[in-house]
């Protein structure tokens, strides 16, 4: 596709003829592959659903209307809360059951039913997680009677579009499966709603990754350079959500206005955790040592644990730094309308369709018996609204980056595991993995008091190599160490009634009690009222851990590594019409360093959090006030603060070589923005790619490398000296390259900034090679990495560097996630979309991330954005990435995704009038 500035040309509007005529072009090119006799345009239209006319929909006690706007966004008006959510369910079924079906099937382990054989494995860890029986724990315990109720009237709804559609009236993909097998979708079930929490949960689990990566980086390094590669949170320079406040020690109650006493909880650095061993490590091209860390077998169990969880789909996005979102709310006194506004754009992966559906639940009179007058962002195969504003309060979320997951190394035999000295049983079940197309499979998942024992799940995991390393007083290493796995979301909670409590909250005291309920993910929740108040409120069941702090894994025989329950809710910070009139909430740290209880280590670092600090702030100083335009200009913007940094250093180095030297002055005079045209964002993104490789990325254990990425090196083990040549051996990189290491987000520009002065840092320095010496310090690294960049880019982008775009090489492409990632040829061709050229970037607000060791391809991206005016509640906006319909080739398929692009909002009608003023169409269903 030619590069352009934002995506696929614009595309005149055209007729139904028209878009006839290109089905039949595209259906035509099919046919001459062999399909053309089934794929006819009948099939693909197949799915599209009705929406105008009328409609019988069992279960209703009264006529419910579906407007729908000229985007297909659909406001729904019934007159009872079980006619809005079984109206809901209908409606979410029309547009996208393909994405819920694979949803319930990958909550609940059983994607080989769908898929074949290919996905036994992902099954079976989804069952040993356990997350479909978690969530029918909760449905029987822990929700609220009025919750059922509506989890049964949205079930109902959705099995009554299942009654009178299957196959390709269900969507496309169902017509593919046809070709392979007889599937056909079951019934929909309250549990299939409440699991995709867990899904939601495992995406976004803060830190489990980082404690992995930790522990395979002691093979190479030691614990006071892997330290520096994980430095403390910049306080002093990144502002905290919540400025101030203290806990009462007494009654556990968070005051944010009380002035902080006591110890640094939040801390800087990472500690040693567990109790591991001593082993010595080798540092490749760095200071050597030892450290309390894992070797051999450990090393071989949580590699393989990591190419596991690559495995799982992660519907969110690749789990790390890049998850997050931007979410901030400015008052009032601040705003040029006088009533607050709220804005809020979660980065998730770049899929089709986008993660979110946008919907409207209106009760036609708000009543003791219709609750409900809500619109906002939803999940589809989910009731409510997610992401919204009802018609009091406005709220957002932002990843909070809890710390809620723990591994443990388990001493197990055949029989049980040890704890305390003593053998204790596991609690086992049996599994059935169902697969489509050949045997069913049966594993026995075993569990231990800290959890399920993840390590099964894999045929290398069966054996824990003989050296792992552990503390004095350990257990007989025997035939090695398990690892367990413990995280809040494994306990039964109450999420899907905070849910609800959100949608119907109408001040601040109702959206505190329902965030008391919000447990898990813990997220960042932010307010704003239609009576001018702001606030924020970090939710979620937070472990207290005795011994150890969660950056490496504990061992499980020992009780003092035991949980000791949750942070109290009480305790939890939160803020309420803070002086300084906003609040900023983008993966930053939550508290100061002196906040009593341990949240987590892992924090994101504050670049986007501060940037949006410092626009706001630069808006509303000497009495200025921020817009509905100004709110959406900031979520574009892309300003790259590592550029800001480094640049004045590349700029100043004297390069020898013309070549080079023509793209070194790209950068003199670039203000640092990364538009998709820009050559100086692309030449600089190529160099921090490259500096980070150098100093970092050829240093790393192959375990955190690029698959396939080959290197010599001295073998991990090796202890001899450090000049000797002639051990090196090939090692190749074994990670994915979206979650691969160095990733070059904010963590690592806190990593080069406390270097950067420094020219004489190890770090900066490489080993000798046969044939290629190594560098010494900062300025032949970075000469060597805009070298390495200007001919990197030359094979992407052509010699000439006046056709140089960031657009070019940052791409974004919308894949559907089964069926478009993993089908035939011609089912991707038809499934997926793209690609568009972005501006953006990692770690800058307009967060288009990339992974700096994989390449420059779009990894995650502002999955929607919306801007909330609080005194006029239609003069709000809000995007999503694609579309509302999961079906392709519909209108809607990906008809907001350009404007997206371009960084557009589109309006938000809320009011009646407002909508029936934007609908196109009206279905009504009737009784």
């Amino acid at each position: 596709m030619p590069a352009n500035k934002s995506g696929p040309a614009p595309k005149k509007k055209k007729g139904r003829r028209g878009r006839l005529v290109a089905l039949t072009v595209v259906l035509l090119l099919v046919a001459g592959i062999g399909f053309g006799a089934y794929w006819g345009v009948s099939t693909v239209r197949a799915s599209f659903p009705e929406t105008t006319g009328s409609l019988k929909l069992p279960g209703l006690t009264d006529p419910v209307d579906v407007v729908r706007d000229a985007n297909g966004i659909p406001q729904i008006y019934a007159d009872t809360d079980e006619d809005l959510f079984r109206a809901q369910g209908y409606v979410q079924a029309q547009d996208r059951f393909w994405e819920m079906d694979v949803r319930r099937h990958m909550t609940a382990g059983r994607l080989s039913e769908m898929f074949g054989k290919s996905q036994v494995k992902t099954d079976a860890f989804l069952r040993t997680l356990g997350w479909h029986e978690v969530a029918q724990k909760e449905y029987d315990t822990k929700l609220s009677a009025s919750t059922k109720k509506y989890l049964q009237a949205y079930s109902a709804g959705v099995n009554a579009y299942l009654k009178d559609h299957q196959g390709s009236a269900l969507s496309l993909e169902y017509a593919a499966l046809g070709f392979t097998g007889d599937y056909k979708p079951e019934a929909w079930t309250p549990v299939d709603s409440v699991a995709w929490l867990k899904a939601m949960a495992w995406d976004l689990r803060g830190n489990m990754q980082d404690e992995i990566d930790r522990a395979l980086m002691t093979s190479r390094f030691t614990q006071k350079q892997i330290d520096e590669l994980y430095p403390g949170y910049p306080y002093q320079r990144n502002r905290p959500i919540v400025d101030g406040g203290s806990v009462d020690p007494a009654t556990k109650e968070f005051d944010p206005k009380g002035t902080p006493s006591g110890g640094t909880s939040t801390g800087t650095g990472t500690g040693t955790g567990a109790g591991t061993g001593t082993p010595t490590g080798s540092g490749t091209g760095a200071p050597r040592g030892t450290v309390r860390g894992a070797t051999a077998g450990v090393q071989a169990q949580l590699s393989s644990l990591s190419s596991t969880l690559e495995q799982v789909p992660a519907l969110l996005g690749p789990n790390g730094n890049g998850i997050g979102s931007n979410s901030w709310v400015v008052s009032g006194e601040h705003t040029t309308t006088g009533k607050p506004l709220l804005a809020n754009d979660p980065h998730l992966a770049p899929q089709m369709p986008s993660l979110w559906y946008q919907m409207g639940l209106h009760c036609r009179t708000t009543s003791p018996k219709c609750n409900y007058d809500v619109a906002g962002f939803t999940f589809s195969g989910m009731p409510g609204v997610v992401i919204g504003h009802n018609q009091d309060i406005s709220w957002g979320m932002t990843n909070l980056g809890a710390d809620v997951t723990d591994l443990y190394l388990e001493k197990i035999n055949a029989d049980g595991y040890l704890y305390d000295g003593k053998q204790q049983p596991f609690v086992t079940r049996q599994e059935t993995i169902k697969v489509a197309g050949g045997d069913s499979q049966k594993i026995t998942v075993r569990s231990t008091n800290n959890g399920p024992i993840v390590s099964d799940r894999d045929d290398e995991l069966t054996n824990v190599g003989k050296d792992a390393p552990v503390a004095d007083g350990a257990p007989d290493r025997g035939d090695g160490y398990a690892v367990s796995l413990r995280w809040t979301a494994l306990d039964p909670g109450k999420s899907m009634d905070a849910v609800f409590e959100l949608n119907r909250a109408k001040d601040w005291a109702g959206f505190r009690k329902a965030a008391a309920d919000f447990e898990v993910p813990s997220q960042n929740l932010i307010y704003a009222d239609t009576k001018g108040n702001i606030g924020y409120q970090a939710p979620g069941q937070i472990p207290i851990r005795g011994k150890g702090d969660g950056s490496y894994p504990s061992p499980g025989w020992d009780p003092a590594y035991q949980w000791k329950g949750s942070i109290p809710q009480s305790a939890l910070p939160y803020e309420y019409n803070p002086k300084r009139g906003f609040i900023v909430t983008a993966n930053q740290a939550v508290t100061n360093e002196k906040y009593p209880y341990l949240i987590t280590r892992d924090w994101g670092y504050g670049a986007r959090s501060q940037r949006i600090n410092d626009l706001i702030e630069s808006k509303i100083k000497d009495g200025g006030k921020v817009s509905t335009d100004d709110m959406q200009t900031f979520q574009k913007d892309n300003s790259s603060e590592i550029a800001r940094l480094l640049t004045p250093y590349l700029t100043k180095i004297d390069i020898k070589d013309k070549y080079v030297r023509d793209a070194q002055q790209l950068l003199n005079g670039w203000d640092f923005t990364q538009e998709p045209d820009s050559a100086a964002a692309a030449y600089f993104n190529a160099v921090w790619r490259n500096t980070l490789k150098l100093a970092f990325g050829n240093k790393m254990p192959k375990e955190l490398r690029v698959q396939g990425q080959c290197l010599y090196v001295r073998p991990a083990s090796d202890t001899g000296p450090a000049d000797d040549q002639n051990k090196l051996v090939r090692e190749c990189g074994e990670r994915a390259g979206d979650t691969a290491q160095p990733d070059g987000g904010d963590r690592w520009y806190e990593v080069v900034r406390k270097i950067l002065h420094d020219p004489n840092n190890a770090w900066w320095k490489t080993e000798d090679r046969p044939g290629h010496p190594g560098l010494k310090n900062r300025d032949q690294l970075l000469a060597q990495a805009m070298k390495d960049a200007r001919y990197e880019l030359t094979s992407k982008l052509g010699k000439n560097i006046d056709h140089w775009t960031w657009g070019r090489l940052h791409q974004m492409d919308l894949t559907n996630q089964t069926l478009g990632k993993d089908g035939p040829g011609f089912l991707k061709d038809l499934l997926n979309r793209g690609p568009w050229n972005l501006g953006g970037g990692e770690a800058a607000v307009d967060a288009t991330g990339w992974n700096a060791s994989g390449g420059y391809k779009v990894t995650w991206v502002p999955s929607m954005r919306m801007v909330v005016n609080l005194a006029d509640l239609d003069k709000s906006r809000w995007i999503n990435l694609t579309g509302a319909s999961g079906h392709a080739y519909h209108a809607h398929y990906y008809d907001q995704t350009d404007k997206w692009a371009k960084g557009e909002l589109l309006p938000w009608a809320f009011s009646e009038d407002a909508v029936k003023k934007a609908g196109k169409d009206t279905l009504t269903l009737s009784p």
